[in-house]
């Protein structure tokens, strides 16, 4: 993720906080691309028929995965710390433990 971001921060067209916004709003384009995907494996469009996979559609998951992450980064150095925390306290009240 950390080379990813670097990568991202070094060809960046906007400033800083023009870049957090993009990142985030990238995160609507990827779970748009799910959605098609989706619609394109169960042949949900008539018109279209059969177009993805379930493979596409896993995909695109990753692909939101790792734009959350990159928006995260970008908000944070402490992405890695901040994104456990967080998964762990989502356990604790999801499972109880």
């Amino acid at each position: 993720m950390a080379r990813l971001h670097s990568w991202l921060e070094e060809h960046r067209p906007a400033d800083r906080e023009d870049a957090l916004l993009l990142r985030v709003l990238k995160l609507s384009e990827e779970v748009g691309e799910v959605a098609q995907a989706v619609i394109g494996a169960t042949g949900q469009n008539p018109r279209k028929g059969t177009t993805h996979t379930w493979d596409d559609v896993r995909s695109e998951l990753c692909d939101v995965v790792i734009t959350a992450l990159v928006a995260l980064r970008t908000m944070t150095p402490d992405a890695r710390e901040v994104f456990g925390a967080h998964l762990e306290g989502v356990v604790k009240r999801s499972l109880g433990s």
